[in-house]
């Protein structure tokens, strides 16, 4: 066409006048502005994407990063792989989670000299049911007397087989002594590991604000730095672990006491977690999770988000009244009052309701046949009785 470029304009089917599209009025006008500002919106809206993407994914490496595997125990259990129990039930699943006393790493030195070797403070086996209905925590004595198996020491060199208090196994062998333990003891196949030392237990407790507890009586404890009223107190992380690992001035002293201890506040920290509070805000659950994978030792199965998130997805439907925290029928070594020993036959119940994926019934007292009251907690007829062990469930008011 003559007289210079003609714009087409389809809104009215004709055609504008010469360079009407470049008019400093008019619809050319608007109609450009409203292109170059969808451009540039969708340009910003990409740039949030982008950027949301690259921080989740930062997120995301930096928590997967916090887990360290545990290949030394993963290459001593194929070792012996030939020998250890097989799993009788398909889905369920058993993980040992050990509390170490090391005083290596950050924040551990002021608990103590480190020696260069470390030592289950708690040990606790946790099986979960194949239909994810309910959790049985059951915690192993330290000072039980057990048949220790031949071990790897870090060295290098192997120990020899000793009938020894049970933390020796982690002492001498580390994770993977104190499963193979575990699995001669109670032929219950550990699935998952976890190991997490003082530290990370310390950054759990703060990461949710603190755990609230309820204290008999005052407390008042030098060794483990407490100095804390009766009634319904909310422990730090600071708190929390000299509560949890106090022996001497709480309670009889007695390490089944202590243990008592560890699973109230246990189930009452898993009751904080699950809280609307912390589960629905990024900004208490990001805490959370970076404390609950910071120092902390698993299989390598489970040494990255992805593993942890399959092992935890199918556990945020469970009752708290279906997760139960009981300690293995034990009694004072017949050598030596210091020491603990099983009460059979009823510990031997209890593990075989364990393999069997079977249920089991906790009370706060201990029963009088210990391990053969047979209290029924299914419904409907012909329902198989559960055996009833002294214990709690998360559900329970410690103040109660």
């Amino acid at each position: 066409m003559r007289g210079g470029p003609h714009v087409f304009d389809d809104t009215a089917g004709g055609v504008l006048g010469p360079g009407a599209g470049a008019s400093a009025s008019g619809p050319g006008l608007i109609r450009r502005r409203r292109r170059r500002w969808l451009r540039w919106s969708a340009a910003g809206v990409g740039a949030l994407v982008v950027a949301a993407a690259g921080g989740a994914w930062a997120v995301y490496a930096k928590l997967d990063s916090n887990i360290t595997p545990d290949d030394a125990a993963a290459a001593e259990l194929a070792r012996y792989d030939k020998e250890r129990p097989t799993s009788l039930v398909k889905g369920a699943q058993n993980i040992l989670l050990i509390g170490s006393d090391s005083r290596s790493g950050d924040g551990n030195a002021e608990y103590g000299r480190d020696s260069g070797t470390e030592r289950s403070d708690t040990t606790i086996l946790l099986h979960l049911a194949a239909d994810r209905r309910s959790a049985t925590a059951v915690s192993l004595p330290r000072d039980l007397m057990v048949d220790v198996p031949e071990c790897l020491r870090t060295d290098g060199t192997r120990t020899e087989p000793m009938f020894s208090m049970f933390n020796y196994a982690f002492q001498v062998g580390g994770s993977g002594c104190t499963i193979r333990t575990v699995e001669k003891l109670t032929g219950v196949r550990i699935d998952h590991h976890m190991v997490v030392d003082f530290h990370g237990f310390k950054d759990m407790v703060d990461a949710v604000d603190g755990v609230q507890v309820c204290l008999k009586e005052p407390i008042r404890d030098k060794a483990a730095k407490l100095k804390l009223p009766a009634g319904r107190v909310t422990l730090d992380g600071e708190q929390a672990l000299g509560y949890v690992r106090a022996r001497k001035s709480l309670g009889n002293g007695s390490d089944t006491d202590r243990m008592d201890r560890q699973q109230g506040f246990l189930g009452a920290l898993v009751n904080k977690v699950r809280s609307d509070d912390v589960l629905f805000n990024p900004a208490k659950l990001y805490p959370v999770l970076d404390a609950a994978t910071s120092s902390l030792t698993t299989d390598p199965d489970l040494a990255n988000l992805r593993g942890l998130y399959e092992l935890v997805r199918g556990l945020r439907n469970i009752p708290t009244e279906h997760v139960q925290f009981l300690t293995v029928p034990r009694e004072s070594y017949i050598y030596n009052a210091n020491r603990d020993q099983l009460v059979e036959p009823e510990a031997e119940k209890l593990f075989a309701r364990l393999r069997e994926d079977a249920p089991v019934a906790v009370t706060r007292e201990v029963p009088p046949d210990y391990g053969t009251n047979t209290r029924n907690t299914t419904s409907g007829s012909g329902a198989t009785p559960a055996p009833t062990f002294h214990g709690n469930t998360a559900a329970e008011d410690t103040c109660g």
